[in-house]
């Protein structure tokens, strides 16, 4: 069992989650948008941040890792495109997290080649110091050190996405990464 130290309590993450949705709701006024959820860990971020987008909101699901249990393996598999025909849509990527940033690219570059009029990137949470590939993000929850975090979606070996709260996994440093 890892020790766990809690990094954001749902409170928190609620009020991001409905301030995000808010600035996406203003920059689509009220257009019809398609929010594309990365698989498995953005499921409930989405949930809620489609909640309280003003906007005509559709969802859609793409699927793709690079992480084998809590290493990136530098390589990104696809497991599921995007099913709704994005051509020509307003289309926001969710992410839960950003590390690496390849998984990321990976869907943004595989949604850009469906032609969307608009693709932005939200992602619930950023961690830029492990970046590896430039990508630009529209929407960011909150930006985190280079810990590694559960909870609220985000998991380790497939453990603790159903805590409320995110938490960092407390080990030693060899461990992880």
């Amino acid at each position: 069992m890892h020790r766990l130290i809690k990094k954001l309590d749902e409170k928190q993450i609620a009020a991001r989650v409905k301030e995000l949705a808010a600035e996406i709701s203003e920059d689509f006024n009220s257009e019809q948008i398609v929010l594309v959820a990365a698989l498995k860990g953005s499921v409930f971020f989405l949930v809620d941040l489609a909640r309280h987008v003003t906007a005509p909101v559709e969802l859609d699901f793409v699927s793709a890792h690079s992480y084998e249990r809590d290493r990136s393996s530098g390589k990104v598999h696809l497991e599921k495109p995007p099913s709704l025909d994005l051509k020509g849509r307003k289309v926001v990527l969710v992410e839960d997290i950003i590390d690496t940033g390849r998984t990321c690219a990976f869907l943004a570059e595989l949604i850009a080649k469906h032609e969307p009029d608009v693709l932005k990137i939200c992602t619930l949470i950023d961690k830029p110091a492990r970046r590896a590939v430039t990508i630009a993000l529209d929407y960011v929850g909150f930006t985190i050190e280079d810990r590694f975090a559960v909870g609220y979606g985000l998991d380790y070996d497939e453990k603790y996405r159903n805590l409320r709260d995110i938490y960092y996994i407390e080990q030693e440093p060899s461990s992880i990464h």
